[in-house]
C-alpha cells in the first residue's frame, strides 16, 4: 500500500497527542481546574492568551492539546480515506477516532460554558478513552500492514474459537463500564467514600448511601474486572501455544490489571497526601487506559482469527 509509512506515523502521533489529551483531562479534574477559564471558550478569560495562573495554565494547556489532537484526528482520517482504500477496517478505525474526539471536545466545551451533571462529565472521559483506543488501532492497524503488507498474516495463523472472542469482547466491554463508574467517582467526589483496603470502611458491604455507596459500587466492579482478566489472560496464554501475540496479549492483560490494583491501593495509603495523591491517581488512569486500549486491539484480533481461514479480506 502507497504512503504506508507516512499513515503510520501520522496515527502513531495523532495517537500520542491522544493519550496527553486524555491524561491532560485527568490532570484538570484532579486539579479542580475546568473552570481556570472561567465560562469561556475558546477564550480564556477574554484572552486568547490566558493570565498566569496555574489553574488557568493547566486549562488551556489541555485545550491547546485537545485542539491538536482534533486536527491530527482529521489528517489521519483523510490520508487513510484517500491512501488506505484497500484497508477498510483502518478507514473505520480512524473514523471512530475522529467522531468521538469531536464529541469529547464538544462536550468539554459545554462543560466550561455551562454546568454538566457528574453522569454527562463522566462520559467525556468515557469518549476520550474510546478516541484513544481508536487511534491505538489505527496506528497497529498501519504497522501490521507496513511489516507484514495485508490482513493475510491472520490466515497464516491458528484460529480462536467463538468463545474465546466473545470472551475478549465481553472483557472489553466490561472494562469500559469500570472506566465510567471510576470516572463517576472522581466527578462526584466520592473518591473517600470507602477507606481502607481491601474493606470499605472497615465492612465487607458498607451502608449504601451518598459517597461510600458511589466509590463501593466502583471497588465491586473493579474487583470482577480483575477475576475477568485473570480468566482471559489464562485462555489467551494456556490455550493459545502457537500464537506468540496472544500469548503477549494476555500476559500483558494480567499485568496491568495487577499495576491497576496496586495503584488503586495506593491512592487509599495516599488519600491525605495530596502532593503524592493526584500523581497516583493519574498513573490509575493512564494504567486502565492502556488496558483497555490494549482490549480493543485484542478484540479486533480475534475477531478475524475467529473467522475460517481464508476469509480476512476487505
Amino acid at each position: 500500500m502507497k504512503h504506508i509509512k507516512l499513515l503510520k506515523w501520522v496515527s502513531f502521533v495523532t495517537t500520542i497527542f491522544m493519550f496527553f489529551a486524555t491524561f491532560g483531562g485527568g490532570v484538570v479534574t484532579r486539579t479542580e481546574s475546568g473552570l481556570g477559564c472561567g465560562n469561556e471558550w475558546p477564550l480564556c478569560h477574554g484572552k486568547f492568551v490566558p493570565a498566569h495562573t496555574l489553574a488557568s495554565l493547566i486549562e488551556y494547556s489541555h485545550r491547546i492539546v485537545s485542539s491538536t489532537a482534533g486536527l491530527l484526528a482529521v489528517a489521519t482520517f483523510v490520508l487513510f480515506w484517500l491512501y488506505s482504500k484497500k484497508r477498510r477496517d483502518l478507514q473505520i478505525f480512524a473514523l471512530l477516532t475522529l467522531i468521538f474526539v469531536i464529541i469529547q471536545g464538544a462536550m468539554g466545551a459545554l462543560a466550561v460554558v455551562f454546568s454538566q451533571s457528574p453522569p454527562v462529565m463522566a462520559l467525556h472521559l468515557g469518549f476520550a478513552f474510546i478516541s484513544l483506543a481508536s487511534a491505538l488501532m489505527t496506528t497497529l492497524g498501519a504497522r501490521q500492514e507496513e511489516k507484514f503488507g495485508g490482513l493475510e498474516r491472520f490466515d497464516r495463523l491458528p484460529r480462536v474459537s467463538k468463545g474465546f472472542r466473545n470472551l475478549v469482547w465481553i472483557t472489553a466491554i466490561y472494562s469500559y463500564v469500570v472506566v465510567y463508574t471510576g470516572a463517576f467517582v472522581s466527578h462526584t467526589s466520592s473518591a473517600g467514600g470507602c477507606s481502607g483496603f481491601p474493606l470499605c470502611n472497615g465492612e465487607v458491604v458498607p451502608q449504601l448511601s451518598g459517597g461510600v455507596g458511589i466509590a463501593f459500587m466502583h471497588r465491586a466492579a473493579a474487583f470482577l474486572l480483575v477475576a475477568v482478566v485473570a480468566v482471559l489472560s489464562h485462555y489467551a496464554y494456556r490455550h493459545h501455544k502457537n500464537n506468540r501475540e496472544m500469548q503477549v496479549l494476555g500476559l500483558s492483560a494480567i499485568g496491568l490489571i495487577i499495576l491497576q490494583v496496586l495503584s488503586g491501593v495506593g491512592l487509599m495509603l495516599t488519600m491525605n497526601r495530596p502532593e503524592v495523591y493526584m500523581f497516583v491517581v493519574l498513573a490509575h488512569m493512564t494504567i486502565i487506559a492502556v488496558l483497555f486500549g490494549m482490549l480493543c486491539y485484542m478484540s479486533y484480533v480475534v475477531w478475524r482469527l475467529a473467522k475460517p481461514a481464508g476469509s480476512n479480506k476487505l
